[in-house]
C-alpha cells in the first residue's frame, strides 16, 4: 500500500476507518439515488415532449409546476416520514417500506398512460418520505454524537448518493433519448416512442436492487432512537397535527401558483424565520437548538431553489440552447445530469480529507453554509454570459459544465454538512423529525425551482440573462447575512443563551 493510500485510510476516507454499517447504507442509498435521479433526468423532458414523440405534450409552465410540486412532495413528506419512524416503525423498517413503495412508483411510470404517470409520482413521493430522512438517521446512529469521523462518514455516504446519480442519467438518458436504442426497439418489434418508459423501468430496477441489499443487512444496523414499547397515547394527536401541517403547506404551495396568490411564497421564508426568532428567545436549550435548525433551514431552502434548477431551467437550457456534441458525436441532453455527481465523486475525498486535516480549525457549519451560497451565486452569474450568447446560436457544453462544477463545490459545503449537523444538534427523540424538517427545506427549494423553470423561454435570452443575474444577486445577499449570523448560530446549536 502506498503512503498516500495509507494516509487516506488513516484519515477516514475508506470504509475501514468507519463503522461496519456505513458500507451497507452507502450502497443502499446509491441504488435509491440511481432510481430517483434516473427518473428526474427524464421527467420535465418527458412532460414537454410532443405526444407524437412519446411525451405528454404539456406546456412548459404546466410541466414546471408539476415538477415543482412533485419534487416538493418528495421532500415535504419526509416530515411525517420522520415522525412515523420516531414514534412507530423505527428508521430501519421505515426505510424498507419506503423503498418498496418507491419501486412500485417507478414501475407505474413504466406504463404508458397519464393515470399511471400521476400514480407513479404519488407512490414515489410517499415512499421517499419514509426512506430519505430515515436512512440519513441510520448513518448518524453509527457514530457517537461528538465522533470526529462523523462529517467524514457523511461525506462518504454522500459520495454513494452521487455514484448512483452519476450512472443513472447515462443509463436512463440512453434508453429514453438515444436513436440507437430506439432503433433496437424497432428491430425487436417494440414502439420506439415508448422509449421514455424503458428509462423509467430502469430506475425501478435500481430501487429494487437497493431494497434487496438493505433487507439482507438491516439486522446489523441500529435505530437512532429507542422505539417505544407501545404506540404512545399522544401519537394520534401529534400525527394529526403533522398531517394537517403537511397538507396545509401543500395547499399553500398549490395556491401560490394561482394568479393573485403568488405572494404566499414569501411565507416559505417568513414562517421559519419567525419560528427561529421565537426559539432563540426561549431559555430551553432544545428550543434554541431548533432555532438554529430554522436558520439552517432558510439558508438551505435558498440554496436548493437555485441548485434544483438543474432539473428545470438548466435541463431545458441543455436541451434547447446547448450544442450537445463532443468531437462531432451527439449525446442525449439528459447526460448533463451526470456532471454534478461525477464532480461530487471526484471532490468528495478532497473535502473529507480537508475537514479531517483541519480538525477543530475547520470552518463552522454556519460558515460552510455561507460559503455554499457564495458558490451557488457564482454559478448563476456564470450563466449570464451563457444565456447572452445563446441569442445567436447554441452554446458550448463547457458553460454548463462550469456551472455544475460550482454547484458541486457549494453542495459539498452544505448538504453533507447539513445532514451531519442536524443529527448532531437534534434534541433527544427528535432525530427523525429534525431530519424531516431539513428535507422540508429541500422541498420548498424544489417548489421554487419548478416555478422558475416554468418561466423558461427559448425565444427570450434577454429575460434569461435578467433572471440569472437577479437570482445570483439574491443569493449573494443571503450569503452575506449567513456570514453575519455565524456566532449566533453556533451558540444556538449548543443550546446556549
Amino acid at each position: 500500500m502506498s503512503p498516500a493510500v495509507a494516509e487516506l485510510r488513516d484519515h477516514g476516507l475508506g470504509f475501514g476507518a468507519h463503522p461496519d454499517g456505513l458500507s451497507t447504507l452507502y450502497f443502499t442509498e446509491m441504488w435509491e439515488r440511481f432510481s430517483y435521479y434516473g427518473m428526474r433526468a427524464l421527467l420535465i423532458l418527458f412532460m414537454v415532449a410532443p405526444i407524437e414523440a412519446g411525451g405528454l405534450g404539456f406546456k412548459t409552465p404546466n410541466a414546471g409546476s408539476i415538477y415543482g410540486l412533485y419534487t416538493m412532495a418528495v421532500y415535504l413528506l419526509a416530515v411525517p416520514g420522520g415522525f412515523i419512524a420516531d414514534r412507530m416503525l423505527g428508521a430501519k423498517r421505515s426505510v424498507l417500506f419506503g423503498g418498496i413503495t418507491i419501486a412500485a412508483g417507478h414501475y407505474a411510470l413504466a406504463i404508458s398512460s397519464v393515470t399511471s404517470f400521476y400514480a407513479g409520482l404519488i407512490l414515489i413521493a410517499l415512499g421517499t418520505g419514509l426512506f430519505k430522512p430515515n436512512i440519513s438517521a441510520l448513518v448518524g446512529a453509527l457514530y457517537p454524537r461528538d465522533d470526529v469521523r462523523r462529517d467524514s462518514g457523511f461525506s462518504l455516504f454522500y459520495m454513494g448518493i452521487n455514484v448512483g446519480a452519476f450512472i443513472a442519467p447515462l443509463v436512463t438518458g440512453f434508453l429514453a433519448q438515444s436513436s440507437t436504442f430506439k432503433d433496437w426497439l424497432s428491430a425487436l418489434g417494440f414502439d420506439p416512442m415508448h422509449s421514455w418508459h424503458w428509462g423509467f423501468a430502469a430506475a425501478g430496477v435500481g430501487m429494487t436492487l437497493s431494497m434487496v441489499l438493505f433487507a439482507r443487512k438491516m439486522r446489523d444496523l441500529k435505530n437512532p432512537d429507542p422505539l417505544p414499547n407501545a404506540i404512545e397515547p399522544a401519537f394520534a394527536r401529534e400525527g394529526l397535527y403533522i398531517a394537517i401541517a403537511t397538507l396545509g403547506l401543500l395547499a399553500v404551495a398549490l395556491l401560490s401558483d394561482v394568479s393573485g396568490f403568488k405572494w404566499l411564497r414569501w411565507l416559505f421564508v417568513i414562517v421559519p424565520l419567525m419560528a427561529a426568532l421565537y426559539g432563540a428567545a426561549r431559555p430551553n436549550p432544545d428550543a434554541r437548538r431548533l432555532a438554529a435548525v430554522g436558520i439552517y433551514f432558510i439558508a438551505a431552502m435558498i440554496f436548493w431553489a437555485i441548485f434544483e434548477q438543474a432539473g428545470t431551467t438548466l435541463s431545458l437550457f441543455a436541451d434547447k440552447l446547448t450544442r450537445n456534441e463532443v468531437f462531432g458525436l451527439s449525446f442525449p441532453s439528459a447526460w448533463y445530469q451526470s456532471a454534478n455527481p461525477i464532480f461530487v465523486i471526484l471532490l468528495t475525498p478532497l473535502a473529507a480529507a480537508l475537514w479531517l486535516k483541519l480538525g477543530a480549525s475547520q470552518p463552522s457549519a454556519p460558515a460552510k453554509f455561507g460559503l455554499a451560497l457564495v458558490f451557488i451565486a457564482a454559478a448563476f452569474l456564470l450563466m449570464v454570459p451563457a444565456a447572452s450568447y445563446a441569442a445567436d446560436s447554441r452554446v458550448s457544453p463547457l458553460w454548463l459544465l462550469g456551472v455544475y462544477l460550482l454547484f458541486t463545490i457549494g453542495e459539498l459545503l452544505l448538504s453533507p454538512v447539513g445532514l451531519s449537523t442536524m443529527t448532531r444538534i437534534a434534541p433527544a427523540r427528535m432525530t427523525g423529525i429534525v431530519l424531516g424538517v431539513w428535507f422540508l427545506a429541500a422541498a420548498l427549494g424544489n417548489k421554487l425551482a419548478g416555478d422558475i423553470g416554468g418561466a423558461f423561454k427559448t425565444n427570450d435570452p434577454d429575460a434569461l440573462v435578467l433572471s440569472f443575474l437577479a437570482q445570483a444577486a439574491l443569493v449573494a445577499v443571503a450569503a452575506a447575512l449567513m456570514f453575519g449570523l455565524v456566532p449566533i448560530v453556533k451558540r444556538l446549536s449548543e443550546g446556549d443563551s
